[in-house]
């Protein structure tokens, strides 16, 4: 069973558009969360002066979500030259340690984990052009490590971001636990509410054709989802060849059936219950 963990978040400049210092009891380590435009504020920072890692967050074009991963053994140095070299962020969350107990084999370590968890959790973009080198440490310094992975992950997801986050539930998922759809047109999947909206689990089948009532809107997402290759043809329906997140169980269910559907009562378990039994019944 997870422990409760208390989380000290200080308005460095009593604006919460602003920047923050963030803190866990017991651990040693430090986050700060700072805007592109504060971050020339930062020189009264000097701990930023110090070894630790730090993330660049931003959106592209098309409004996908973006992180650069890296590592500096002056952080607020390595911001400032990111001022001019990257124009997609617009936040910094950094990582340091309060007894200077980071290294450059330690930050050399954390960037090339948090890149690789962030590539495998495939919920953001990530900007960088090439695989963090990873250091060779000792087992114990491991160790130390991964725990300091943990808090990072916590505190990088308490500040509004989900890179490092898996899309399906940690739990272990029991069979009566999943939500299923089987209609019309191919439409077979299996899913699960989540804290983001509905995941539908990958391999599930898309209906290969939709209805002429479905609405433009949903015709439009499925087809992007189409072209971005999430949804491939296999010629009697389309495979999520990935597990996809909705906003909404109605939206998974219209995109999967491909006509316009409620998904609090299409969405089933194996007993016959629907989502919104399931939701409903204490």
């Amino acid at each position: 069973m997870a422990l409760g963990k208390t989380i000290k978040i200080f308005l460095i400049d009593g604006d919460s558009n602003g920047r923050m210092s963030c803190e866990l009891s017991n651990w040693t380590g430090k986050a700060y969360k700072i805007p592109r435009i504060n971050i020339k504020e930062c020189s009264d920072r000097d701990d930023l002066n110090n070894t630790g890692i730090y993330l660049l967050f931003g959106k592209d074009d098309e409004d996908n979500d973006l992180v650069y991963i890296g590592e500096a053994e002056s952080v607020f140095s390595r911001l400032k030259q990111h001022l001019s070299g990257k124009e997609f962020w617009n936040e910094a969350i950094v990582f340091i340690s309060k007894d200077d107990n980071l290294n450059k084999a330690h930050i050399k370590y954390l960037e090339n984990r948090l890149h690789d968890i962030a590539v495998t959790s495939k919920r953001y973009k990530v900007e960088n052009s090439l695989i963090p080198t990873q250091s060779s440490i000792s087992e114990s310094d491991r160790a130390e490590m991964e725990e300091f992975i943990g808090y990072v992950k916590i505190l990088v997801n308490t500040l509004g971001h989900k890179v490092f986050d898996e899309k399906r539930s940690v739990k272990v998922q029991l069979k009566q636990d999943i939500f299923c759809i089987k209609a019309a047109r191919g439409a077979e999947g299996q899913g699960e509410p989540t804290s983001d909206g509905f995941l539908i689990f990958k391999g599930s089948k898309a209906a290969h054709l939709i209805t002429a009532s479905l609405s433009p809107s949903l015709v439009k997402g499925r087809q992007k989802l189409i072209e971005n290759g999430l949804l491939v043809d296999r010629g009697d329906y389309y495979e999520f060849v990935e597990d996809y997140i909705f906003s909404s169980p109605s939206l998974a269910a219209a995109i999967l059936m491909g006509r316009n559907a409620n998904g609090q009562t299409e969405w089933k378990l194996t007993d016959g219950r629907t989502l919104k039994d399931y939701e409903t019944t204490i």
